[in-house]
């Protein structure tokens, strides 16, 4: 039979029986399942949280078995979604899982931030149109938002706190003009793409050891990824969502941020004034460019 006190007990020591509760009546809401969604959900759900707002609209390939948690042979061409919440059930029974297996849209952007404490962002990278409007709308409805990105065999994550900075001043994402040609629409939109990357990750220390350039390509929205980077995100992210729900410490939120590379055996804080605005970031988003135009 399952037991709530007995299933979490091993948490008790890094968190009190109060703060365990506490965990035990927080909802999250988790927007993407993919590769960092499905390690976030997991880690969440033995972290005793037991109320979640899932989305995904996609099914497990063969290209995921490299990193996502929930991606194997008995689960090729099923619904994300679907087997995330079975996922969330098999460990907590006890839990509540609304599951927006449609994805996330603006008709229902309202129901999926409904009563939640904290929102997790693992979308597709590539999905910044929907990313943006959410983070959006925390921020206005007064909910912490956090996102931690797989870089390489590293993490970087950050956290925009309400009333502090938000996703578009850190950002600065580019709106393309109403008169903009395909072709000009098509270049804005991946240079929003190299200007989140660098905004997750100012210090891009993944560059330093990317064998393949050719592997990144925006235009066909293809970017490699590694198990040992989602894992890292998880827990960094999951840590950070701890500390927040709980109240429990410092919390570095944006303009700071952190990046973490297992590869390089080395940790950055990242400081960036403006965000994306900063002199900093809009030399790395030069070289950046630079180093992926013959990519694209």
């Amino acid at each position: 039979m399952f037991n709530y006190e007995e299933a979490f007990s091993r948490n008790i020591g890094w968190v009190t029986k109060a703060e365990q509760e506490k965990l035990r009546n927080t909802k999250v809401a988790i927007g993407g399942l993919g590769g960092v969604g499905g390690d976030h959900t997991t880690v969440l759900t033995r972290l005793g949280i037991s109320n979640f707002h899932i989305s995904d609209l996609d099914d497990y390939d063969v290209a995921n078995f490299n990193r996502q948690a929930g991606a194997n042979m008995s689960t090729l061409g099923k619904a994300k979604a679907a087997v995330m919440e079975d996922t969330i059930k098999g460990i907590n029974p006890e839990a509540t899982v609304k599951n927006f297996d449609s994805g996330i849209n603006e008709e229902n952007l309202e129901e999926f931030l409904d009563g939640v404490d904290i929102y997790v962002d693992s979308l597709d990278i590539f999905c910044l149109d929907i990313r943006r409007k959410v983070f959006r709308r925390c921020y206005e409805k007064g909910i912490p938002t956090i996102t931690a990105a797989p870089m390489g065999m590293g993490t970087a994550f950050l956290v925009f706190m309400p009333g502090k900075m938000s996703f578009d001043e850190y950002f600065a994402i580019v709106e393309p003009s109403i008169n903009a040609s395909e072709e000009e629409k098509e270049q804005i939109f991946n240079d929003n793409i190299i200007r989140f990357v660098i905004g997750v990750s100012p210090s891009v220390q993944q560059r330093h050891y990317l064998v393949e350039r050719a592997s990144v390509n925006f235009l066909k929205k293809k970017v490699p990824s590694t198990c040992m980077g989602i894992s890292l995100a998880a827990g960094t992210l999951c840590t950070n969502v701890l500390k927040i729900i709980l109240n429990r410490g410092h919390v570095i939120h944006a303009p700071c941020g952190l990046h973490f590379d297992a590869y390089r055996n080395k940790l950055i804080k990242t400081w960036r004034p403006w965000g994306n605005k900063n002199p900093i970031q809009k030399y790395m988003f030069w070289r950046v460019k630079q180093l992926l135009k013959d990519n694209n």
